[in-house]
């Protein structure tokens, strides 16, 4: 009893170092397209430059009236994003992005705040941020203000899930306040004490943001918008996401270190569980070998083996799980995603029994090459 507890302990560590890299991957692709899932829009349209969400060119505001003339387009919004450089009431500096959308409009809305929370970016220079940033940038409670470049900004509500893990900190303010943290823009020169003018035709954003009448026909609305307004890209939401996770996940390092830290935990799994399972079949030797010895044939002991361990991928497996949950909500409160979906829960337990039963059949080479006379002086 006591070694198979140790044997099952092995075989714990080895499916929950592989669940965690599994979850840790997919909740990185997941948190990568976190402000398009926010938004409820059925196109994205922006510069045909567009590389993924944060990597874009601007559009002027002027083309959102263009967008919105389209016969189809029952909806269309701006959305703007820049670089914001923070300095927090106590001099501490950070980097950030600044997001700006209209709170009064239906198409982006981060963390699903109700109306009235909404309306509280509609005061000049206030900001909501994600809980996981406010430590980050030396913020205690709302409330609070600091400053994005030279103008003030205001810590006006806190949102939840809305942070990307790969990201700098997003503040999301109004399109105007927005646009007078914009360092190209005229309002960047304004009193401090003065309110962020309107928008004007000229001024920069990255996105227009399209309700389609008909949501079933949005790659058609998709081509008839890039037909009728000259040099933009328009996307579906499904296009936009898979545009930004492919360049994460395919483009940069660090899709490529997760992959291989995923592929390193399967190998790690096959090393353990391939030890385990082969110091158990040697330490049962002559009971193999009396199998042999009576007529039994390899398929019964190869099934045998799968059989056991099979058993032991399944009773390790839901500790396993346990465990991952655990390791997920401490990585939370970090704004790490740990993301476990039923869709990847079931690829590591079929992994799982893959690792146990292809260890087991390798480490039961030694059983089927050896004489069972051999092994019975042994």
């Amino acid at each position: 009893m006591p070694r198979f507890f140790v044997a099952l302990c092995g075989i714990v560590f080895a499916v929950t170092l592989l669940t965690v890299q599994v979850a840790l991957f997919t909740g990185f692709s997941n948190s990568t397209t976190l402000p398009i899932a926010e938004s409820t829009a059925d196109i994205w349209v922006t510069a045909p430059e567009m590389l993924y969400f944060e990597g874009t060119l601007p559009l002027p505001y002027s083309d959102v009236a263009k967008v919105r003339a389209v016969p189809g387009v029952q909806r269309a919004e701006a959305l703007s994003l820049s670089v914001a450089r923070w300095r927090s009431p106590h001099d501490l500096l950070a980097l950030g992005r600044v997001i700006g959308f209209d709170p009064n409009g239906t198409l982006f809305d981060p963390d699903g705040a109700d109306r009235s929370t909404l309306q509280r970016l509609r005061a000049p220079y206030a900001f909501a941020i994600d809980a996981t940033q406010m430590g980050i940038l030396d913020l205690h409670h709302t409330g609070q203000s600091g400053l994005i470049g030279a103008l003030p900004a205001r810590f006006a509500y806190v949102t939840h899930g809305t942070q990307p893990i790969v990201s700098a900190t997003f503040f999301y303010t109004s399109l105007e306040t927005a646009n007078a943290y914009t360092p190209s823009a005229l309002s960047f020169f304004a009193p401090p004490g003065a309110a962020p003018p309107p928008l004007e035709g000229s001024d920069p954003i990255m996105y227009v943001l399209v309700k389609a009448s008909d949501p079933s026909a949005s790659a058609q609305l998709a081509a008839a918008i890039e037909r009728r307004v000259p040099h933009v890209r328009a996307l579906t939401r499904d296009a936009m996401i898979a545009t930004t996770r492919d360049y994460w996940v395919k483009r940069t390092g660090i899709g490529f270190v997760l992959t291989l830290i995923a592929l390193m935990g399967a190998f790690v799994g096959v090393v353990i569980v391939g030890q385990i399972l082969y110091t158990s079949i040697n330490e049962h030797l002559q009971e193999y070998g009396t199998l042999k010895a009576i007529g039994v044939n390899d398929a019964y002991l190869y099934g045998v083996i799968a059989l056991q361990a099979s058993c032991m991928a399944l009773i390790a497996y839901f500790p396993s799980l346990a465990l991952t949950f655990g390791i997920r909500a401490i990585s939370a409160g970090r704004g790490v995603d740990i993301l476990i979906t039923p869709g990847g829960a079931l690829l590591v337990l079929v992994i799982a029994l893959a690792i146990c039963i292809g260890a087991g059949m390798a480490a039961m080479q030694r059983v089927t090459q050896a004489d069972p006379a051999l092994v019975f002086r042994a």
